[in-house]
């Protein structure tokens, strides 16, 4: 049987295709195609597809088709890795359903417990939450799984990643066995393979990666930076693609913090996003940044993963991640269902081996481009402590003219210049 091209085509409900319909939602990512007819047909699966490519709304109309109103428990859970995750699929299933009947709730950290428990307590057919508050509610007696039908895992590598594999066997384990189960991954890393044989019925494998794990619409390029010339050269960056919106991420909170106060003092509009911060907070962002009030979004890995946000026309990763898969995640936040994007990359001489793995990972070559900002003149020679040279030279540290060494001179300049070099900078 071919693969229905369209929504319409789908053996689903009336008010399921009039809210798609509003939705401007018409034609079918290839994830989709696949994955719900084989979920309304009751079949387990794997989803193996890039962020970006339709995945929620995948699972999620299997789910909205399959709720009985009628019944005031929980017949679904979605557990993602991360808060915000949980709030926008918990969204989206939301808008889905519109015209049915279905109360749906995100179950996160950060967010008061006891209107959650109020929630739960008037009725709530899906949950949408993450393995640690999830857990909660189960060990406190707020949530009862002996309902359940129907159990999603989506970011399963992101949750191998954070930890989350003995929660999720201990979720697992609480729901009905005779449970459909789908489990989306953009990688897939051995323990997920054995827990899905461990917890999963005969289960088919979908893929639309074809082998290439980045989407093919993002444009992705590199650009040679050293500690002291990396303002310079985002603010050339930003001058020359005329950026209206991107996302900029930093390896540590503590980076992102440095770098918005940054840009915030040359007058561009940026905030920042990071586990330190409030959900509230953090919530707050998102939707200035998503509803056009924020030209940059500074943002550590939290922020990677999942988060549908259109209109996103540049990634800069500002620190080379460390690990190709968060590479993977952080560009998929533009190019997304179609449209295209690009990707810039910071690298400087420590992320040689950095870049090797990412273009070993993706099986591809990345493009260098030069912004035409110079290395910084004032850097000298790269030893520690060398005559003319190193961190703590006779002459004065990074070369003679630095300040850095015993006998530096100009303190202002010092401390100006120091700024960039410490941690992130």
């Amino acid at each position: 049987m071919d693969e229905p091209k369209t929504f319409e085509e789908l053996n689903i409900s009336a008010d399921l295709k009039r809210a798609l319909k509003e939705l401007n939602l018409t034609s079918l990512f290839p994830i989709q195609a696949q994955a719900i007819p084989l979920m309304l047909d009751g079949k387990d699966i794997i989803g193996q597809a890039q962020t970006g490519t339709g995945k929620t709304a995948a699972f999620a109309i299997p789910i909205i088709e399959k709720i009985d109103a009628s019944l005031g428990a929980p017949q679904a859970m979605v557990l993602v890795p991360t808060r915000e995750l949980a709030v926008q699929v918990c969204d989206e299933i939301k808008k889905l359903s519109r015209y049915k009947r279905i109360n749906t709730l995100a179950v996160y950290g950060g967010a008061s417990i006891e209107r959650q428990i109020e929630a739960m307590e008037r009725g709530v057919h899906v949950i949408v939450g993450t393995p640690g508050r999830i857990i909660d509610h189960l060990k406190r007696g707020t949530l009862r799984l002996s309902r359940i039908k129907m159990f999603i895992l989506d970011e399963a590598d992101r949750m191998l990643d954070m930890g989350f594999i003995d929660d999720i066997k201990f979720v697992l384990e609480l729901i009905p066995q005779d449970k459909q189960t789908a489990l989306f991954s953009a990688t897939m890393p051995e323990p997920i393979v054995y827990l899905a044989k461990d917890y999963m019925r005969d289960y088919q494998m979908i893929s639309v990666s074809k082998d290439e794990i980045t989407v093919e619409e993002i444009e992705q390029v590199y650009v040679e930076v050293d500690y002291y010339n990396k303002i310079d050269t985002l603010k050339k960056i930003i001058q020359v693609e005329q950026i209206e919106s991107a996302i900029i991420f930093c390896n540590t909170k503590l980076g992102v913090d440095k770098l918005q106060s940054i840009l915030q003092k040359m007058r561009y509009h940026a905030e920042a996003i990071h586990g330190n911060l409030s959900q509230g907070r953090r919530n707050k962002v998102m939707a200035d940044f998503k509803a056009g009030r924020i030209q940059f979004m500074i943002a550590t890995d939290v922020a990677a993963r999942g988060l549908d946000i259109k209109g996103v026309s540049h990634i800069i990763n500002y620190n080379a991640p460390k690990d190709p898969k968060d590479y993977v995640h952080r560009i998929g936040r533009t190019g997304r269902a179609g449209k295209t994007g690009k990707a810039i990359t910071f690298i400087s001489d420590q992320d040689a081996e950095a870049l090797g793995s990412i273009e070993w990972y993706i099986n591809m070559k990345i493009k260098k481009v030069d912004y035409g900002v110079p290395k910084s003149k004032q850097q000298g020679p790269r030893s520690h402590g060398g005559q003319q040279g190193g961190y703590g030279g006779q002459r004065g540290g990074y070369g003679q003219r630095s300040g850095y060494g015993e006998r530096g001179g100009n303190q202002e300049a010092r401390r100006e210049r120091n700024k960039y070099a410490l941690g992130e900078f």
